[in-house]
C-alpha cells in the first residue's frame, strides 16, 4: 500500500515553486492607468524566495488589484 501513497505524492504538483524561505509581500503604490488617463492606487503582491542554486533572492509579481476607495 505504501507504493500507492508514494505514487500519489509523486503526481502532486505544488501551486508555487518549491524554494527555501518563501514569503509574500504586499505593496500599495500609486500607478498610472493608461486606459483611464488617471493615477490610481494598486496593491501589488510579490512572492519572494531564496534560490540556493543561484545564491540570490527572487522577487516575482504574483498579483495586482485596484485598491477600493
Amino acid at each position: 500500500m505504501s507504493g500507492v501513497a508514494n505514487h500519489a505524492s509523486a503526481l502532486f504538483v505544488p501551486a508555487f515553486p518549491t524554494a527555501v524561505d518563501t514569503h509574500w509581500e504586499a505593496v500599495t503604490c500609486l500607478v498610472w492607468n493608461q486606459h483611464e488617463h488617471a493615477s490610481e492606487e494598486r496593491e501589488l503582491v510579490y512572492e519572494i524566495s531564496w534560490i540556493p542554486e543561484l545564491g540570490t533572492w527572487r522577487r516575482f509579481l504574483r498579483s495586482q488589484q485596484k485598491v477600493k476607495s
